[in-house]
């Protein structure tokens, strides 16, 4: 089979045109997966790696409730804008040092 120059790049014009469009249909389904009331969602891995924690200690925020958590399809998210809260509620100032009197 020989095509010619002109044909050729009309063929991969309408390849990458393909491509975009599922790219797009893509980039949607994962929007609608990842996010909840247009809130983006973490999963574990996400907010293992964004506070540098281990799996028990993430455990152990959702048992004790502080940091909220959502279920679907038997896998685990959260909302980002939770785990800024819990940031900013875990943050403590270090409280100044009192002088010695003796």
């Amino acid at each position: 089979m020989n095509i010619d120059r002109t044909e050729f790049h009309a063929w991969m014009e309408r390849v990458m045109q393909r491509f975009d469009l599922l790219a797009e249909k893509i980039h949607k389904v994962e929007q609608r997966h990842n996010s909840i009331d247009g809130e983006e969602l973490l999963d574990n891995q996400d907010v293992l790696q964004m506070l540098k924690i281990s799996s028990r200690s993430l455990q152990r925020y959702r048992s004790d409730g502080k940091l909220p958590y959502y279920t679907i399809s038997g896998k685990l998210y959260y909302k980002l804008s939770d785990v800024h809260q819990f940031i900013r509620e875990s943050f403590h100032r270090p409280e100044p040092q009192r002088k010695a009197t003796g």
